[in-house]
């Protein structure tokens, strides 16, 4: 005979049971739906490019389709915006540069989302070092030449960024600062105007990120002239580094790295942090970005949060010594 206390006993036993079983479910099952990849900038770009390089073959791994979504504008803040107010139930990915992650922050007093409190690192994808470019008729051959340059003639020389705010203008105020050289900053509305009259003369010098520059490098459109990276660019063996002229705090990228909405759960975190290694470390992936430009630099999501909060520190600290603000 099944007492009242058995009864009660059996069913809490078979509630608890199931309880495991749909959570074991849950988690075998994901993901059980297509995964959208949010790109800040528009298709076609570096980022773009990286992010479907990356995801297609996250794709493949998952057995579900990553679709890229592109949400370009106010350097990526409406992208973070959306990714930032988006369910955290593991289907939204967002392509997290060095500007949504520590250089907003410190440029705008209000922004639409906190860097630190709405996202879940994931981990690193890649990067590209800055690189002082030259026009075909600006008369500079090599960095040598450009520091000549700039020490005879101070305030002379223009140079092209993609906007105010961008890695590229935070990396020529640095190299202004330790080189004791003054330009005059041209900022552009994107890369692609600025590249454009950078080839046709119109503007001295360029800081370059190579995924946005590399065809341009290659048909000998423009003239790379100093890398600010702690070692030569692979694609530009033969460019010197900042460093390498005696300018040890001259080091600037631009690079990339894989965030969730905070909500996502612990173990959608991890999966997708085990996936983008996995990715990352395809060959066949590593050669795609490496030709257009790319340097894949995967790290997981506790690399990610060490380097991003070195980052925050050295960046905060220029951007305030230079009094930059873009509200």
């Amino acid at each position: 005979m099944i007492t009242g206390k058995k009864l009660l006993q059996s069913v809490a036993a078979a509630t608890m049971a199931l309880a495991v079983s749909a959570l074991a479910v849950a988690q075998t099952a994901y993901p059980a739906k297509p995964v959208r990849w949010v790109v800040g900038y528009p298709a076609g770009g570096g980022t773009d490019f990286l992010a479907r390089t990356v995801g297609a073959q996250v794709s493949q791994q998952l057995g579900q389709p990553v679709l890229v979504d592109n949400r370009p504008g106010a350097g990526a803040i409406i992208a973070s915006e959306n990714v930032a107010r988006s369910a955290g139930d593991g289907y939204t990915v967002f392509s997290a540069d060095n500007g949504v992650l520590v250089y907003n922050p410190a440029l705008y007093k209000k922004l639409p989302y906190d860097a630190e409190k709405d996202f879940a690192l994931v981990g690193m994808m890649g990067r590209s070092p800055l690189i002082i470019t030259a026009a075909p008729n600006a008369g500079i051959a090599d960095a040598k030449a450009l520091l000549a340059a700039l020490k005879a003639s101070p305030g002379k020389y223009s140079i092209a960024t993609p906007g105010t705010g961008s890695p590229h203008h935070l990396a020529y105020e640095l190299f202004q600062r330790e080189a004791g050289v003054s330009m005059l900053h041209v900022p552009y509305k994107g890369g692609a105007p600025a590249l454009q009259d950078l080839m046709g003369g119109q503007v001295a010098l360029m800081m370059l990120d190579l995924p946005s520059g590399v065809s341009a490098v290659k048909a000998g459109k423009v003239v790379p002239l100093l890398a600010m990276s702690a070692e030569r660019v692979p694609q530009l063996p033969n460019i010197p580094t900042a460093r390498e002229l005696g300018f040890a705090n001259v080091e600037a990228y631009t690079w990339q790295g894989l965030v969730t909405p905070a909500a996502t759960p612990k173990e959608v975190q991890a999966r997708l942090g085990t996936e983008l290694q996995k990715a990352m470390a395809d060959a066949g992936v590593r050669q795609k970005l490496y030709d257009a430009g790319w340097e894949a630099r995967p790290a997981d999501a506790t690399e990610m949060t060490r380097y991003t909060d070195a980052e925050r520190k050295k960046w905060h600290a220029l951007i305030k010594a230079r009094d930059i603000k873009l509200d």
